[in-house]
């Protein structure tokens, strides 16, 4: 029987754990064609907010079959159909955050397939709990390290530790 090095193991582990934070992140619009006036800049945690309870990401509204593009680099870890977001895809990107794509009206990209900024992963929809709404994206980033600090007392503050606001991100794009 052989006999496992776990210290080993624990460095490998480590190494892609540090791996991960150092592959830089440079987010863009995932929507084509849109703008800041297409979401809304206080959308996030916002509260009350249906069945979720509390907007933990952003809707970025556009015409039904507009393509949706990863906003950033990574790998599909999931697409599929859930009850909430109805039609939805996964993509790991750096500093291991998932980024989250909801409402689809049409998922194009398969899992574990590797993206890019210029991949087309879906389109704009209003699957799941939007079916009757404007047709929008939701979207929403969430890391798989906690951000301890960043919990506070509001309604599901103790969910801030994981979920990141994505607006500032976006806006970041819009203003370089």
């Amino acid at each position: 029987m052989k006999k496992r090095n776990f210290k080993r193991i624990g460095i490998g582990i480590l190494f892609l754990l540090v791996l991960g934070f150092l592959i830089p992140q440079s987010l863009k619009m995932p929507v084509k064609g849109a703008t800041k006036q297409r979401y809304s800049q206080n959308s996030f945690w916002f509260y009350p907010w249906g069945k979720s309870v509390t907007h933990k990401g952003v809707d970025i509204f556009a015409k039904k079959g507009t393509p949706i593009c990863s906003s950033t680099n990574g790998i599909v870890l999931y697409t599929g159909t859930i009850d909430l977001g109805g039609k939805v895809v996964y993509v790991l990107g750096p500093k291991w955050r998932l980024h989250y794509y909801a409402h689809l009206n049409e998922i194009k990209i398969g899992t574990f397939s590797f993206v890019s900024t210029a991949t087309e992963i879906g389109t704009v929809g209003n699957s799941g709990n939007a079916v009757g709404k404007s047709p929008h994206l939701h979207y929403a980033i969430k890391t798989l390290i906690p951000y301890f600090w960043r919990m506070d007392e509001s309604k599901q503050g103790w969910k801030k530790m994981i979920f990141l606001n994505p607006i500032e991100y976006l806006n970041d794009f819009f203003d370089k």
